[in-house]
């Protein structure tokens, strides 16, 4: 019984681990003009709603690329919406993941350096690569992921 129980457990975390690790790859960067498209098209979708947002895109690993802030747009938005971006390069999975974790309890997630637990920060993909991210700040956070998805419609034109 014992060793039935140590060879489950073994599997679990081995089941864990591979887990854990199947995150889409690293591409090459996000160009300036690529992340204007995209701001351009999370900025088109949240002046269409009336949402004053600030839009960040970073490169494959969490650099700022482009900023875009809309007028009368709340300060906070400005540090949100790049804290949006870059963990979700850096994590290589959208903001709204870290979210859901600590809503059902997995509240170890608030110590990950880096990890924004608020939706509105998506992962820039291109040929199935991350290629960048986005973050949008100003709305409620599914609006932020509205404007945010609008912004990757851009490129998958």
């Amino acid at each position: 019984m014992r060793a039935r129980l140590a060879v489950g457990l073994t599997l679990a975390v081995f089941a864990l681990s591979v887990a854990a690790q199947e995150r889409p790859p690293y591409g090459e960067s996000i160009n300036v003009d690529t992340a204007k498209k995209i701001a351009a098209g999370a900025v088109a979708e949240s002046k269409k709603n009336g949402w004053r947002m600030a839009v960040s895109i970073v490169d494959n690993h969490g650099f700022p690329i482009y900023f875009e802030r809309m007028d009368d747009t709340q300060t906070a938005s400005i540090d949100i919406a790049l804290d949006k971006a870059k963990a979700a390069a850096m994590f290589r999975r959208p903001t709204k993941a870290f979210e859901d974790g600590i809503a059902k309890g997995r509240t170890a997630l608030l110590g990950l350096r880096g990890a924004t637990p608020i939706e509105g920060g998506l992962p820039i993909m291109v040929g199935g690569k991350v290629v960048g991210g986005i973050g949008v700040s100003g709305a409620n956070a599914d609006q932020d992921a509205a404007a945010a998805m609008a912004g990757l419609k851009m490129i998958q034109q």
